[in-house]
C-alpha cells in the first residue's frame, strides 16, 4: 500500500459560510485555519493547498472570553526607531474594522511562507450578514453545534 500524495490538480475545494455570531474568537480561528488547511480531509497532504474557501460573515458579534477586551493588545512596528504601537482588541472589535479580529487569529495560526499566504487567501471576512459569494453556493457550517464552548452569550 502506497501512501497517498494530493497534487494541486486533484484538489476539489468546497465553498462554506460560517455565521461568527456569538462564536468565541480563538475556538473560531482554530477550526477556520484547519478547514483553510484542508487537515479535516482524508487526502490532506501538507505541502499542497488542499483547504476549502471560508467566508465569515457578522465578524462583529464574535465573542472574546474572560476581560480579554481590555488586556489583549495587538502590537506592530512602524519602521522607525521607537515605533511600536499598540491597540486593544476592544479598539479593533468596536471599531471600524471588527473583521480584523478574526483575520490576525487565523494569520498567526497559519503557517508562516507562501503555502500559509497561499491558504489566507482563502479566507474572506465581513463585518455584516451580506457577502457577494453567493454564485459559489456556500454551505453554511455550523460551529456552535460541533462543542458547547464554541459558543457564549455576548
Amino acid at each position: 500500500m502506497r501512501t497517498f500524495s494530493a497534487k494541486p490538480a486533484d484538489v476539489v475545494k468546497k465553498w462554506v459560510v460560517i455565521d461568527g455570531t456569538g462564536l468565541v474568537v480563538g475556538r473560531l480561528a482554530s477550526l477556520i485555519a484547519m478547514r483553510l488547511r484542508g487537515k479535516h480531509k482524508a487526502t490532506y497532504t501538507p505541502h499542497v493547498d488542499c483547504g476549502d474557501n471560508v467566508i465569515v460573515i457578522n465578524a462583529e458579534k464574535v465573542v472574546l472570553t474572560g476581560r480579554k477586551l481590555d488586556k489583549k493588545i495587538y502590537h506592530h512596528h512602524t519602521g522607525f526607531t521607537g515605533g511600536i504601537k499598540e491597540r486593544s482588541a476592544k479598539f479593533f472589535l468596536h471599531g471600524r474594522f471588527p473583521e480584523r479580529i478574526v483575520e490576525k487569529a487565523v494569520e498567526r495560526m497559519l503557517p508562516r511562507g507562501p503555502l500559509g499566504r497561499r491558504q489566507l487567501g482563502n479566507l474572506r471576512v465581513y463585518k455584516g450578514p451580506e457577502h457577494p459569494h453567493a454564485a459559489q453556493t456556500p454551505e453554511p457550517l455550523d460551529i456552535a453545534a460541533m462543542n458547547r464552548k464554541n459558543a457564549r452569550s455576548a
